[in-house]
This record gives structure tokens, C-alpha cells and sequence, in this order.
């Protein structure tokens, strides 16, 4: 359960007084431990902080330097201390590391025990994220947090953040995460980062540098169904966060329009639409809503009407509702049909169901539509995304409106929720292997994850089309953490591989001995960047037969053999030598060459594949991304 680990969190702030950062049960503060609390406002560290909450920091004087003033009361909405005004910083450090808490829900759903991946961890909280122009995070107030957490002894660095787009070289001193989290491998701490929000766009990944853990958001295997009822009686299911009664039969309206501004769209409904006033209203999402149903909802709502039914392209986000207002999300097809029948009946009508939460159903697994997808932009044959964790509907907890109430639980979608999964696998990781390097720990990660879902279902990416999911989307796939804990091998990689990396891009020594604080000279030979020893292999621009390598390291039965195993991409041709390795107490690390060459004869899109090493009991598996380019 994570006992002994901390985990420091990179956010905005934390609601102490939650009960999920509780430390019941809980044994000392580990004497490794530097760190401190600050006081602040309405942040008393004798109050706030205990054996969960072992540290609490705040920065703002590099947000402060960027606008050449103190931010003052009229531009800052924010507490000035580790507090957290808008839950994103409590919400991510439930999911990782929060205490048992029975009996939780958002307004009668969902209704189960809360908890975080490592419940037994303990927390530290560094606030660089303020309440801002709507939100907004300072590079060296990054990097400062960063450098301040390694000194005071974190396990695992959670950044539910990431750089501008388009994002910094890896050695330009404006990219703090890059920058901070290096500082952070070189010192044995594993960094995960979030992999962003702004897909199913190509190339927008973020935190893409390969010291870092990348995360992706993936769907769970829970659904919040509400049953739609015409006045012909036909009855269909959507999905929605609607607690409240069965509505009565009410009048089903469709803004048609005969001009070419398609405002029917949903994201076209304001506030000037009195027609909607008493009535139900159907729209459509277009291709770029992006999921903004709350907003939508709060505008029909405002003009007095009684219920927003969503038609959209298939996604499983579902946001919350509106003071227990009727929204419901279906399918674009579900949509036509109930646009049919109001076209086809003099007075249509439709009566909406309360939400009810069925978990377990075995639905395939999605990468969601918002999660951030590949290539990586600035080293595109280092795979990003590295993996998927749930992050669509997540419950946990956030700072209550009402300031009577201690305790308050929301419902969040985004990249933001993924990784803090991950971080609390990391963090009971490291309890079990605390000898891992942060490589060996992702490499643990990435080899061992679900490339199909937990029943055996493919798994899509949400898009246009939705697709079955490819290494851009979710890496090497969904975490599995139960697998992630004997992997059998792993791609291990030290200081003298990132600086390979940085020679292989073919920065300067100067700038590379400025991130590594070391002297370094690059060989006059640039190294080949697929040479990288990371768990992929990614080749951006085949334009004939080339060969590179990988070295394993076994981590499991001291003697053993595996035997590779290979899913070639279509028109690729791929050798493994030796295709046997076998490891005694003597051969503990093994490298091998692949040899990739294409059938193609004309330029093409990226083809995917797998290696898988096989020893009976493990299966390693990397994924294998290659575009020709004749």
C-alpha cells in the first residue's frame, strides 16, 4: 500500500481537512525526511500537517517576476500559502495517495470506498500552480520546486501539469519540467508527467522527454446510464450525472435553422435562446466541443429550460451535472432517431430518468478523446505517450463550497487524474524495488501493460473515427500494476544514456553540460538516437534497412531464457539477433540488434507492431512504431 514512500506532488495546493489525507494508522514521519510546512493563508502547519501531509511549500516569486509586480487582491484568487482554492491539487493527491474513506459519493453515485493507489503513502505538496487569468504555472517556479523536492527527500515526483506548446528544447532553461525533472532522475526519483489534454490532435503530446513517465487517460469499466423516454414510448439509454427524479413527459424541442451557421450546434446555445424556456432541447456536438457539456447545460438551464439531451461522437467522458439538471449524453445515431420522431410528431415529448451507476460492465477500454496523443514533436523517435491510467469520471476528493463541510468529492476528467495512478504505482514500486532506477521502474510499467483490456476486448481510441488504440495513443498500453511488479526483464538506463540522447539530438556540450552539471564532450561521431535503450522502438523515417539496439536486464529467476517473439508491422520486415536469451548468475544484462527493413515502395503512415520476450512466466513486450520514407 505504499508505506514508507512519499510522494511529492507538483500542483495547486491541498485541502488538508479532507479526510481522505487522514493518518490513521500511520507510523512516523520517515527520518529521511527534510522537508517542512510553511504557514501561509489559512495554513497553520501545526494544524495542516501531520504523519500523512508530511510537507507543504508554496511558490509564486517566478509567477511574480513574470507579471514585475506582487500579485495583488484584484488579479489573484488564490490563497497565498499550500491551501488549494481550485481543487485540482486535492483532487490528483487523493487519487494517489488518499486514506480509506467509506460510504463516498457525488449526489448518490458511484457509492463505494475512496481511496488513492497508495493509501499508506504520505503526501508533500509543492503549490506552483496559482489561481491566475483562470489558472496559470511559472517554468522556474517549477524547476525551483523540483530542485527544493529532491533536497527534501521525495520517492516519486506527480506532475498533473505540462509545458507550453509548442514546448522548449530538452535543454532550453525555460523548460522547467524538463529541466527539473532530470535533476530529479539523476538523484534516483521517478518523474510522472501528464501527457495532456488537447487530443485526439497528432504531435500534442507533452512532458515528451525519456527520462520522464508519460501518461495517457484511459476510460473505466463504470457507466452512469439514464433512460430516455419518447412520447411513443420508445425508450433508449444515455449517459448523464442526473440524481434527481423522473421527470414528467415535457416538450421535446430541435432549433431548426435554414441558414448555413449551424446553429443547432451545441456549443451554439447561449443564453439568448428564450425558445428553450420549458422545454427539453436536442443539439448536436460538433467534431471540435471538446466536451462541453457543463457549459451548454448551464446556459439552457439559465433560460429556463428543463433538460439538454447531448448527440456526440461516442466518447465515455461524462460530466457532472448542474444542480441536479437533466443532461443527458447519446450517440450521433441515438440522436438522428430522436431528431426523427420530433420531426415526425405534432407535439413530441420525452420524459428523462434518474443516472444510475453500473460498474463492472465489460465494455471496452478507451484512450480518451481529450488524452494528448504521439508522435513526439521535438525527438520523434522517442515514444510518447509511455502508458495509460484511468482518467475519465474520477472520483475523489476537492475543497468543500461550503466552508461548514470538511469534506467534498467531485467527479474530474483529464490527463491530470491518469497520472497520479501512476505515481502511486510508482510509489509501491519503489517499496518493493527500492534498488530500481527510475528507467527500470517505467521500463516495469510499460512492458508489462494490457494491450487489450482487462476482458479481453480491444482497445479504442476515442477520435475521428474512434480506432483501435496504437502505441501514439497509450504507449505500451493500459497499466497493469499487478504485472508491473515482476516484469522479468526490464530496459534499464543511467546518466551515460541520457547523455547519449542529448548527443544523438546534437545539442552542444555546452548546453548539455549545463542540464547534467558535468563536463561533457560528445563524440564527433553523433550517436543514433534509435540506439536509445528505451522500452520502444520507434522509427520516424525508413528509408532503408537499419539496425539498432536494446539491452535487457533480468530482474527475475537468477537463471532463465526468453524467446523473442515478434508482431511485424504490415510491409515491414524485422530480424532479432539472437533471437534466444538466456541469463545465469554470471549474465545478469544482454543486448540484442533488430534489423528493420520495409516492403513498401512508396512513402507511408506509421505500421505498428510488438517485441515480446518469452520465458513461459513473463511476457516483455515493447511496441514497435515505423514509417517508410522512399
Amino acid at each position: 500500500m505504499g508505506s514508507g514512500a512519499i510522494i511529492g506532488v507538483l500542483d495547486t495546493g491541498i485541502w488538508p481537512e479532507s479526510e481522505v489525507f487522514c493518518d490513521e494508522g500511520l507510523g512516523p514521519v520517515p527520518s529521511r525526511w527534510k522537508g517542512i510546512c510553511e504557514s501561509g493563508e489559512l495554513f497553520s502547519p501545526a494544524k495542516a500537517c501531520s504523519r500523512k501531509l508530511i510537507g507543504a511549500r508554496y511558490f509564486v516569486k517566478g509567477l511574480e517576476a513574470a507579471y514585475g509586480h506582487p500579485l495583488n487582491n484584484s488579479e489573484f484568487q488564490d490563497y497565498l500559502s499550500p491551501r488549494d482554492r481550485s481543487g485540482h491539487g486535492t483532487h490528483v493527491s487523493s487519487v494517489a495517495s488518499g486514506f480509506f474513506v467509506p460510504n463516498v459519493s457525488y449526489h448518490g453515485l458511484a457509492v463505494g470506498t475512496v481511496r488513492g493507489g497508495a493509501p499508506h503513502s504520505r503526501i508533500a505538496m509543492y503549490k506552483v500552480c496559482w489561481q491566475v487569468n483562470g489558472g496559470v504555472c511559472a517554468d522556474i517556479d517549477i524547476l525551483k520546486a523540483i530542485d527544493q523536492a529532491i533536497y527534501d527527500g521525495v520517492d516519486v515526483l506527480s506532475l498533473s501539469l505540462g509545458p507550453s506548446f509548442p514546448s522548449y528544447s530538452d535543454v532550453d532553461m525555460r523548460n522547467g519540467i524538463a529541466i527539473g525533472a532530470f535533476h530529479a532522475v539523476a538523484k534516483g526519483i521517478v518523474v510522472v508527467g501528464a501527457a495532456g489534454n488537447s487530443g485526439p490532435a497528432a504531435y500534442s503530446v507533452s512532458n515528451i522527454e525519456p527520462w520522464l513517465l508519460t501518461v495517457a487517460a484511459s476510460s473505466v469499466d463504470r457507466s452512469f446510464l439514464v433512460a430516455i423516454t419518447l412520447g411513443n414510448n420508445w425508450t433508449t439509454m444515455g449517459q448523464g450525472m442526473f440524481s434527481g427524479k423522473l421527470t414528467k413527459f415535457i416538450n421535446l424541442v430541435y432549433p431548426e435553422v435554414s441558414d448555413l451557421d449551424d446553429e443547432r450546434a451545441c456549443e451554439s446555445l447561449s443564453l439568448n435562446d428564450t425558445w428553450a424556456s420549458g422545454n427539453v432541447v436536442l443539439c448536436f456536438a460538433s467534431d471540435d466541443y471538446n466536451d462541453n457539456t457543463h457549459n451548454t447545460s448551464w446556459s439552457v438551464k439559465k433560460v429556463g429550460g428543463l433538460g439538454l439531451i447531448v448527440a456526440k461522437n461516442p466518447t465515455k467522458a461524462v460530466e457532472p451535472f448542474i444542480d441536479n439538471f437533466p443532461c443527458v449524453q447519446i450517440s450521433l445515431d441515438i440522436g438522428m432517431q430522436i431528431l426523427n420522431y420530433i420531426r415526425s410528431t405534432r407535439n413530441p415529448q420525452v420524459k428523462i430518468g434518474a443516472s444510475t451507476t453500473r460498474v463492472g460492465q465489460p465494455l471496452s477500454t478507451t484512450v480518451a478523446y481529450f488524452s494528448s496523443r504521439g508522435p513526439n514533436s521535438v525527438a520523434p523517435a522517442i515514444l510518447k505517450p509511455d502508458i495509460a491510467a484511468p482518467g475519465v469520471a474520477i472520483l475523489a476528493a476537492v475543497p468543500p463550497s461550503d466552508p461548514k463541510n470538511r469534506n467534498s468529492y467531485a467527479f474530474i476528467s483529464g490527463t491530470s487524474m491518469a497520472t497520479p495512478h501512476v505515481s502511486a504505482i510508482v510509489a509501491l514500486l519503489k517499496t518493493l524495488h527500492s534498488h530500481w532506477s527510475p528507467a527500470a521502474i517505467k521500463s516495469a510499467i510499460v512492458t508489462t501493460a494490457w494491450s487489450s483490456d482487462p476482458y479481453g476486448a480491444v482497445i479504442f481510441a476515442e477520435g475521428r473515427p474512434m480506432m483501435s488504440a496504437r502505441p501514439f495513443d497509450f504507449g505500451g498500453g493500459i497499466v497493469n500494476p499487478n504485472k508491473a511488479v515482476d516484469p522479468g526483464l526490464v530496459y534499464d538506463m543511467g546518466m551515460a544514456d541520457y547523455i547519449q540522447y542529448f548527443c544523438a539530438k546534437g545539442y552542444n556540450n555546452s548546453a548539455i553540460s549545463g542540464i547534467s552539471k558535468r563536463s561533457i564532450s560528445c563524440p564527433k561521431r553523433r550517436p543514433s538516437i534509435l540506439d536509445i535503450n528505451v522500452p520502444s522502438i520507434t522509427i520516424p523515417s525508413l528509408t532503408h534497412s537499419v539496425s539498432l539496439t536494446r539491452t535487457v536486464t533480468n530482474v527475475g529467476a537468477i537463471n532463465s531464457s526468453y524467446k523473442a517473439a515478434i508482431e511485424v508491422p504490415p510491409g515491414i520486415t524485422i530480424a532479432v539477433k539472437p533471437r534466444i536469451l538466456k541469463f545465469n548468475h554470471k549474465t545478469k544484462s544482454i543486448s540484442f540488434t533488430v534489423t528493420i527493413s520495409s516492403n513498401q515502395r512508396v512513402t507511408t503512415g506509421y505500421c505498428f507492431g510488438s517485441l515480446t520476450w518469452l520465458d513461459g512466466v513473463h511476457s516483455v513486450r515493447i511496441p514497435v512504431s515505423v514509417r517508410t520514407n522512399i
